[in-house]
């Protein structure tokens, strides 16, 4: 359809089945050209019938971006430990995590399949390990804690080289690792300087979608977008959270015995202890 033409022709636009979201992005910015060429020469009808057409191509790049991605060959299996794969992706998030965003990021940027299902005793593993033999191994993927009870948070997952203070989740804290995260995911796909690939997209999407300001004016998404978002919001947040974070692993120091300072106190110890008062 010719964007001078006062009659809109929506069957025109017709999106083909897997039409890529690159190609339905130009046609969405052709069609608000359309919407606002028709509102300008006051044809209330084409208007309507054009918006109409520019919702459908939206919600067709929605399930475009948001899609899985397709199958791609069989690679020869690489016996990486999941322990191992688990510690690349936290590593590059640099803050606790949950399974989900673990295997997406492991998705996005590193080969072979995660479990999710390996994911769920690994931190059980993980302790018992400690507990048999303690720091036999040159890292352990144990447990955020609470900053109130120093009680493992439910479904984080975080590495023991790290600072006790960024193991530590607080009030403020699952928004600005938010945050954190997606600075970091940027920073590593500015690093690879190539184009991200369906997962990434995803993954980048997910990050844009959740801090204002973040996503493009037609739905896109940029790295230094999503970049500059997260870290103006994260100037709000960050001096009071690594604050409160201080002070509980300073308590956990004092209180915690080492198995629980890496995988958390629990409620009958806390109440022992008198953790959290």
């Amino acid at each position: 359809m010719s964007h001078d033409d006062p009659s809109p022709d929506p069957a025109a636009g017709d999106s083909a089945p897997g039409e890529s979201a690159d190609r339905l992005e130009q046609r969405i910015a052709a069609l608000r050209t359309d919407v606002r060429r028709a509102v300008g020469r006051g044809d209330r009808a084409a208007a309507r019938v054009l918006r109409a057409e520019l919702r459908r191509l939206e919600q067709a790049w929605d399930t475009a971006v948001m899609a899985p991605a397709a199958p791609e060959p069989a690679e020869p299996a690489r016996l990486i430990p999941v322990r191992d794969q688990v510690h690349h992706a936290l590593t590059l998030l640099g803050v606790p995590a949950a399974p989900k965003l673990i295997q997406s990021v492991h998705e996005a940027f590193y080969s072979g399949p995660l479990n999710a299902g390996q994911l769920t005793s690994l931190r059980r593993d993980e302790e018992r390990s400690f507990r048999s033999g303690p720091h036999t191994r040159p890292f352990y993927l144990c447990a955020a804690l609470t900053s109130d009870l120093l009680a493992p948070a439910r479904g984080l997952l975080a590495v023991s080289t790290w600072p006790a203070a960024t193991r530590m989740v607080g009030p403020l804290s699952p928004r600005v690792d938010f945050l954190t995260s997606a600075v970091r995911v940027t920073e590593h796909l500015e690093r690879l300087d190539a184009e991200p690939g369906p997962a990434a997209r995803r993954l980048l999407w997910r990050f844009a979608a959740g801090i204002p300001r973040a996503a493009g004016v037609q739905g896109t998404v940029d790295l230094s977008a999503v970049r500059a978002a997260a870290h103006a919001e994260l100037d709000v947040h960050r001096e009071a959270d690594a604050a409160h974070r201080a002070e509980a692993a300073e308590r956990a120091a004092r209180q915690l015995d080492q198995v629980a300072q890496l995988f958390g106190a629990r409620l009958q110890s806390t109440r022992a202890l008198g953790v959290g008062s």
